[in-house]
């Protein structure tokens, strides 16, 4: 099938550009949330660049929805329908801002258009209403069994740390770093150790090491330096670094909230919400690197069973075929603004 996507959470991208489909990515000159097409991943030849102005409205076969608004800029450019003239799923990233536990989706009780989690706790916390949904795990390219632990220290993968603030943890890091040095990766972490005031911690700045936002293989390369993972997320969907990190032979020490206790299992680290009980934990495997090793077997064993990229690129054909190819034979001349 031939899929228009739009390129909006590249790790997400970086399993579903991988099956066999045609993957038809809208890009623009100046890029841009409506425009990224490939951002410069390395990925297959399938993940096309396109012209949403100039593509043929026949050629797409279906379209994968992530964001309200391209459900009327695929009507405007293509002249035709998501749900009606053209199959369409809507793919659900996120878990609900505001409003919990009462949120509504945008697409709830409509039945043309069926809804897709990322994970069960994003399914059982939004309210799609009567509309048609399903869960579709994440799907993680194996980059191989990295680690060696060899840095006595946590690694954290975190993008804009300072102006997230609570939703990452960013708050208890200090607390961490009172137990060891934290190594983080991520965008926008330049400005991490001043935010976190760490001398009025009693901290040196060296207990957090920036790394900044590295290429993808080095990322995977130094955060399996490192003795374990850290994720201190207090309200994230599921942190695929978080898995990335399991897949790479990492354990893992993890708060106890939206879907870290389903990822992780017993034996591959601690999940809790006892902030203090983690920061034990991780005392514990900074001064055990056997101790470590063992459990980031288990890790690894865990994610390539329940988020490995065969299984999830089969739900993904399983879903696909059954939207059928539902192509418009009468269509009227599309507009080709589709902002």
């Amino acid at each position: 099938m031939r899929i228009l996507v739009w390129h909006v959470h590249g790790g997400w991208m970086e399993g579903f550009v991988r099956g066999q489909h045609e993957y038809l990515l809208p890009v623009e000159p100046d890029g841009g949330p409506w425009g990224l097409g490939r951002g410069g991943r390395q990925w297959p030849a399938a993940a096309q660049e396109i012209d949403l102005a100039t593509i043929d409205p026949d050629s797409v076969d279906a379209v994968v929805l992530q964001r309200p608004g391209e459900i009327s800029a695929v009507s405007r450019a293509l002249g035709r329908r998501p749900g009606v003239d053209l199959p369409a799923v809507y793919l659900e990233h996120n878990t609900p801002r505001i409003g919990v536990p009462f949120t509504r989706h945008p697409l709830a009780d409509q039945h043309a258009i069926p809804v897709v989690h990322v994970t069960h706790f994003n399914k059982l916390f939004w309210d799609t209403g009567s509309a048609g949904t399903k869960v579709i795990e994440h799907g993680i390219p194996d980059p191989g069994r990295l680690y060696t632990g060899e840095r006595e220290e946590m690694g954290v993968v975190v993008n804009e740390p300072v102006r997230r603030g609570r939703v990452t943890g960013t708050d208890l890091l200090p607390g961490f770093a009172g137990v060891g040095p934290l190594r983080v990766f991520g965008m926008g972490t330049q400005g991490l150790p001043g935010a976190l005031d760490l001398a009025g911690h009693g901290l040196g700045e060296e207990r957090i090491r920036v790394a900044g936002d590295v290429p993808a293989p080095q990322l995977h390369r130094e955060l399996a330096r490192c003795r374990l993972y850290l994720h201190p997320f207090r309200w994230t969907s599921l942190g695929l670094a978080l898995l990335e990190a399991m897949h790479l032979g990492m354990p893992v020490v993890a708060l106890g909230t939206t879907e870290a206790h389903r990822a992780v299992p017993r034996g591959a680290g601690l999940v809790s919400n006892d902030v203090h009980e983690l920061q034990a934990f991780v005392r514990r495997l900074l001064d055990d690197p056997d101790d470590a090793y063992a459990m980031g077997l288990v890790a690894r064993a865990a994610a390539l069973d329940r988020y490995g990229l065969g299984k999830f690129l089969d739900a993904w054909d399983e879903l696909l075929a059954d939207l059928g190819t539902g192509r418009k034979q009468h269509r009227q001349p599309p507009e080709r603004t589709h902002r």
